[in-house]
């Protein structure tokens, strides 16, 4: 009468430890497949800006060894805040990012015309995307020659056309963020609208048919139907443009070098130049640390307001 509970019992142990080394073999699967990530996420990415965060607590100069590193608690960063050229550099960077949604509306643009009224749409799509994938160093040196102040094409066009005084573009500190921006949209306008292509094509055109049939305008299309099925795209292209923007630094070394008077310095630049130019190793780890907090602000603020209009 007892032998056969025994056998259940003896059975069902069996599954179960069968059942656990198969979950186990997958768990270390999955920690295998995910090592190389893992491993190259945490040396050149978390190490770092743990050694960052530290460093910036003191006034070391990396050249001296690390024996010269002397603790000076929040003093880099009690500069930071008096410092008028970081101060300077943040705002530039700040209107760098203006330059993001003036690129995704236009690339939108030339995505719904390419989209619908153009012909040989592989070739548009390969000649807006060119500069995106070209060297920024040759991108700088062309656009240097093109907004030259005095024999550039621009100008010569602006004063061929009655212009007497046009801007003096790069040369200019008043223009030159302006002329860098103009820039940023040239080159960055290829790679959303590629992006904006391929999500306008995955739009169901059921939908387009059904407003069509109710009389609606192409504005009302438009606001309703493409926007909507739009706002992951665009909410990606966001976030994405924002930190590029953040990261701008060949271009800015190249055309200008920060100048005229700071007027184009933006933190990575101002970070390198306090890094590798003036050798103060703590203060620029501070700047870095600055950056990581704005990007982190910055990227939790769309999370959170992407809930609000951006259609899954």
């Amino acid at each position: 009468m007892n032998s056969t509970p025994q056998v259940k019992v003896s059975t069902k142990t069996k599954t179960d430890r069968w059942r656990m080394k198969t979950k186990t073999k997958e768990t270390w699967a999955g920690w295998l497949f995910i090592s190389p990530m893992v491993i190259g996420t945490t040396i050149l990415v978390i190490l770092p800006i743990i050694a960052a965060l530290y460093i910036s607590f003191t006034d070391w100069v990396f050249i001296r060894g690390i024996q010269d590193l002397n603790f000076v608690g929040l003093e880099n960063y009690s500069k930071l805040l008096k410092d008028e050229l970081f101060i300077q550099s943040v705002k530039n960077n700040f209107w760098l990012i203006f330059s993001v949604p003036l690129t995704m509306g236009f690339a939108l643009l030339l995505a719904i015309i390419i989209n619908k009224y153009v012909y040989f749409k592989p070739f548009f799509k390969i000649v807006y995307f060119i500069p995106y994938i070209s060297s920024i160093v040759a991108i700088a040196i062309v656009f240097q020659l093109l907004f030259h102040p005095s024999y550039g094409p621009v100008n010569e066009f602006l004063m061929a056309i009655g212009i007497e005084n046009p801007p003096r573009w790069l040369a200019d500190s008043s223009w030159a963020l302006v002329s860098v921006i103009i820039i940023s949209i040239w080159s960055s306008v290829g790679f959303n609208l590629i992006i904006y292509l391929a999500a306008l094509q995955n739009i169901p055109v059921d939908l387009y048919e059904a407003a069509d049939i109710d009389g609606a305008s192409l504005w009302k299309k438009f606001l309703h139907i493409t926007l909507p099925m739009l706002s992951p795209t665009t909410f990606f292209l966001l976030i994405t443009g924002i930190v590029y923007s953040f990261k701008a630094f060949e271009l800015i070394v190249v055309l200008t070098s920060g100048g005229p008077g700071y007027s184009t310095s933006v933190i990575v630049y101002y970070l390198y130049e306090q890094a590798f130019e003036n050798l103060r190793s703590g203060y620029a780890s501070a700047i870095s640390m600055i950056l990581l907090l704005i990007l982190l602000v910055i990227t939790a603020i769309q999370w959170y307001g992407q809930k609000k209009w951006v259609n899954y």
